[in-house]
């Protein structure tokens, strides 16, 4: 979906200056306020199919912007109002993201111990290039929230992503880095039981290290086949475990195991394989 970016005017804020909030709310009676009134607009963006269709947003975001704006001046000291904000400004509808760097970073200052600041602040430098830096804040988010599997996921994913950049530093070694990135993916699996995907990027994680264990990767992947549904999600397991069984020569195994491939969504990749098989040894 393609998104529209929506400029913040600064100068349409003195239109709020006099505030929009009901008089006997609370702080945090107000913010909870802002924070479902952007969750729905949100939500409405993701449905639209075009910008033209976003256009009947812009108002309201812009208005919830502005209050926005209003709120915080009217509390300077509440991190999450901070957060909420950064969260809004960094949504695709806007964009945002130097402003809500900069919000994250205040929220920082005030609040050093919100896991979901560490974690936004490690995204927003990782795509700044700046990995080594993102590590620390990816770090901080796991130390503060150890079984959010999310930031667990983070932490694998820039390990696997900028490992020439840590290998580079001269901190880490190859070994290191594989240990770390699969033991990050493994961690964000177990404290995700209801979500297959972060499994799944666990088992990925095999193809990634320089030296795999291919004993384990055969075993996860038989086991996690047994937690999903018939079709598909179970036949692309059966793929990785022909991969495995034909990379330690175990060539009948991996073409009677690839014999009950029959989804067509895994047409090619069941091709593929087999042209390797074939020219394999016997």
């Amino acid at each position: 979906m393609s998104f529209v970016r929506f400029p913040i005017l600064a100068f349409l804020l003195l239109a709020l200056a006099g505030g929009t909030f009901a008089a006997d709310a609370s702080p945090e009676e107000t913010l909870r306020s802002l924070v479902g009134r952007q969750k729905d607009l949100l939500a409405a963006a993701a449905k639209k199919q075009s910008q033209i269709e976003l256009e009947d947003l812009r108002q309201p975001i812009q208005r919830l912007c502005f209050e926005y704006e209003d709120f915080l001046r009217r509390n300077p000291s509440l991190a999450t109002g901070y957060v909420s904000y950064a969260m809004l400004l960094d949504s695709p509808i806007i964009d945002e993201r130097k402003r809500a760097t900069a919000l994250l970073l205040k929220a920082n200052r005030i609040d050093p111990e919100l896991p979901l600041v560490k974690n936004q602040l490690g995204n927003h430098v990782a795509e700044q290039g700046k990995p080594l830096e993102a590590l620390n804040y990816f770090l901080a988010a796991v130390r503060l929230a150890p079984k959010e599997p999310l930031y667990h996921y983070q932490l694998g994913t820039l390990l696997a992503e900028a490992r020439d950049d840590f290998l580079k530093s001269g901190e880490w070694t190859r070994p290191q880095i594989d240990a770390a990135m699969q033991r990050a993916f493994l961690e964000a699996s177990a404290f995700s039981a209801n979500d297959w995907r972060f499994a799944y990027r666990y088992g990925l994680s095999f193809y990634d290290v320089e030296t795999p264990d291919w004993d384990t990767a055969l075993a996860f992947w038989t086991q996690f086949e047994g937690t999903l549904k018939p079709g598909v999600e179970r036949q692309t397991c059966r793929i990785h475990r022909a991969k495995i069984l034909l990379t330690q020569g175990e060539v009948a195994e991996a073409k009677e195991l690839l014999g009950t491939v029959t989804e067509p969504a895994l047409a090619k990749q069941k091709a593929k394989l087999e042209g390797e098989l074939a020219a394999s040894p016997k």
